[in-house]
């Protein structure tokens, strides 16, 4: 979507149609979700990793099909093979972390897991512009250019699945924290991934945070998907200028990722750390929306990136705030959820900004998004901050370890004693 101009002349077709190459993401996450988590609980990290770099390389493949006009329709069919491949990538951070770390680096190894995925943002912002430069008048070498990031990309994901099945493996030999050694010791035939679900949709705290996590991951996905519009609507012909802005934005991320992480892992503070970053996402926003016009691109690079700093940083935070107020159920599930409701939100701000910013202008595209994000604030201050993997792993005993609704009555000395003779 960072080149939605130069694919719409290749292919033919109009800049909704090119959207949807990116909103297909969203559209299959959606459905496949619920699956997706399943498996993950009940066949593990290892296939499931599998499953998601296998399809990744498949749908590469098949793009390189579609390198002529006319063959919109291939790109898309291979687009939707590589979104669901991202349904069983997208909920491996928080249950890699939880598996793998131990209580006082997990949510860094979180927020560094997150970070993959916006590392692959990222060279999507930068990469495409360089390697597929806008020549309308020689069709041929677009195609060139354009066969050129395809079957690069498919290499790229050959060799990532190949990877994958080398060095994945499915947990550790011990668990590394007191809260995974409970979890543990549950037998599999206790566990009902229906009654898991139930109890995710009683959790109050969790679906405030379901919301209010869509609603910001959301506005990214839209800003990111239409950024290209909103920055060639105002400078004409700087397409590569719009991918080092998005670059700039997703690597500001990256880095507000890692420090909340370590922050997270270092204070526990969760809803604090998480409704600040919402405040401060929302102030970003607004002064990138009423400088984005001023005619300084310069400026557009410090507004994006302070932008992509906030905004993305906030992507493990939500996570891993999710993982404690809804500990013991699986990390994966809740994941899950928290993408899903991101996938709808996105879809519906894409559509609603993309036909804002091609009807009037950007600026009333984005302030539609501010308007949503000043929502998700009060939502995100109403969320009851309970630790409770924090307060297992603390050894503060006050929730049964076992599957059940969260507004069941819970006996703190038979708690303890499970615990106790697990541990």
């Amino acid at each position: 979507s960072i080149l939605s101009n130069i694919f719409a002349g290749f292919y033919g077709v109009t800049f909704p149609q090119i959207d949807w190459l990116s909103m297909v993401y969203m559209v299959a996450y959606v459905p496949l979700i619920l699956p997706a988590t399943w498996l993950l609980d009940a066949r593990g990290l290892r296939l499931t990793a599998l499953l998601g770099a296998g399809l990744n390389a498949l749908g590469a493949w098949l793009k390189c099909g579609s390198l002529a006009r006319g063959r919109y329709a291939l790109t898309l069919a291979a687009q939707a093979v590589c979104a669901v491949a991202q349904v069983f990538i997208l909920g491996l951070p928080s249950r890699i972390a939880s598996v793998w770390f131990g209580p006082t680096e997990v949510s860094t190894a979180c927020a560094v897991a997150v970070l993959g995925n916006q590392l692959g943002t990222a060279i999507g912002f930068l990469l495409p512009p360089v390697l597929v430069p806008n020549t309308p008048n020689d069709v041929d070498l677009m195609a060139h250019n354009i066969g050129i990031m395809f079957y690069g990309t498919a290499i790229v994901s050959t060799l990532l699945f190949f990877l994958t099945g080398v060095v994945f493996e499915e947990k550790p030999k011990y668990p590394p924290s007191h809260s995974q050694a409970v979890l543990q010791t549950k037998l599999p035939e206790d566990y009902s991934y229906k009654q898991s679900i139930i109890n995710l949709f009683k959790n109050v705290p969790f679906i405030l945070l379901l919301i209010s996590y869509g609603i910001m991951t959301g506005a990214f996905y839209s800003v990111s998907t239409l950024l290209n519009q909103m920055i060639v609507t105002h400078y004409e012909g700087e397409e590569v200028n719009a991918g080092r802005i998005g670059l700039t934005l997703v690597v500001a991320g990256m880095v507000g990722s890692i420090i909340c992480g370590l922050w997270l892992d270092y204070t526990k503070t969760y809803k604090q750390t998480t409704l600040i970053v919402y405040i401060l996402s929302f102030i970003g926003l607004l002064v990138f929306t009423f400088t984005l016009d001023l005619g300084y691109l310069i400026v557009v690079f410090v507004t994006g990136g302070v932008l992509g700093f906030f905004m993305t940083g906030y992507l493990p935070l939500g996570f891993e705030f999710a993982v404690e107020i809804t500990y013991p159920e699986s990390e994966g599930t809740s994941s899950g959820l928290l993408n899903a409701s991101a996938q709808i939100f996105g879809i519906i701000f894409t559509l609603v900004q993309g036909k804002l910013t091609t009807d009037y202008s950007p600026r009333a595209g984005n302030i539609f998004l501010c308007a949503w994000i000043f929502v998700g604030i009060i939502l995100t201050a109403l969320i009851k901050s309970d630790l409770r993997r924090h307060n297992v792993n603390s050894g503060i005993m006050n929730l049964d370890v076992k599957a059940v609704p969260v507004d069941s009555p819970v006996e703190p000395e038979s708690t303890t004693l499970k615990i106790q003779s697990a541990l």
